[in-house]
């Protein structure tokens, strides 16, 4: 073996700075500690881990919600609950618009909310734990319960047959 095969060679044996004096080599990442760090990341996703933000789909959002209700999705079904007061102030409509396909306004806070439709906004429903958040506070604020798999599944419907 030669200095620069053997594990046992010194890390100056090679390098030199101007003037001749030695200088150690350049440190590299233990590659083994790279593998660490993504066999981590891997079995954090394996064993159900966090979920990462562009998840989803809205096609397959309605899919869970479509199944979850165990029956078919109406579009129309959505579009009149979408527009609907629900027996109190507000609809999802008085926010995201009618139809939903431009930014919205909280009539409250005054707070712009991004566009619902998802053929006019590529990050909606693109996030699971996102979609459930929202879904849960503004069926809260409009309905004031969480609104069922079959009323998700009809409003995501509604949403995804705006083009």
């Amino acid at each position: 073996m030669n200095i620069f095969t053997s594990p046992a060679a010194p890390r100056t044996a090679h390098h030199t700075a101007a003037g001749g004096a030695a200088r150690p080599a350049p440190r590299r990442a233990s590659h083994p500690r790279r593998l660490r760090g993504m066999a981590a990341l891997v079995a954090a996703l394996l064993v159900g881990g966090p979920v990462l933000a562009a998840d989803t789909t809205p096609a397959e959002q309605l899919k869970r919600w479509t199944v979850e209700a165990g029956a078919p999705a109406s579009a129309e079904r959505g579009k009149v609950f979408f527009n609907s007061r629900h027996g109190g102030e507000w609809s999802c409509a008085s926010c995201h618009n009618t139809p939903p396909t431009t930014e919205g306004k909280h009539p409250n806070t005054g707070k712009v909310i991004p566009t619902l439709a998802p053929s006019f906004n590529a990050k909606t429903f693109t996030d699971v734990a996102k979609a459930d958040k929202w879904f849960r506070r503004n069926c809260n604020d409009v309905l004031k319960r969480e609104c069922t798999a079959p009323e998700k599944a009809d409003v995501m419907a509604y949403l995804i047959n705006l083009k």
